[in-house]
């Protein structure tokens, strides 16, 4: 695996699938991504669990709320990829965006 996605989620549910579909729809596939569930007390935590059901390449962590770097931290003590970068859950990338990342390496 060539590179970690780290997402922090805190009470994101209105633009969380968004984000992540847009990740899942990239032309580059060697990623993991790993949503941090930062206690957040919408359906974040459900729509997180969900979304890790339907792509292998999904993986959750849900801890009590610590606040942005908090979550990223967490993220970053799991990642296995040689490359890490971070997205917010509000976030969207366009299709081809982490392939044209990676072929600056």
């Amino acid at each position: 695996m060539e590179l970690s996605i780290i997402i922090p989620v805190y009470n994101a549910e209105k633009t969380l699938r968004r984000c992540v579909e847009s990740v899942l729809g990239q032309t580059y596939t060697d990623y993991e991504l790993i949503l941090i569930d930062d206690g957040s007390t919408d359906n974040s935590p459900v729509i997180c669990n969900e979304l890790s059901l339907i792509n292998n390449r999904i993986r959750v962590i849900h801890q009590a709320n610590g606040g942005l770097c908090a979550a990223r931290n967490a993220g970053l003590s799991v990642v296995k990829g040689t490359f890490i970068t971070f997205l917010d859950a509000d976030d969207y990338i366009g299709t081809g965006t982490l392939q044209e990342v990676m072929n600056e390496f």
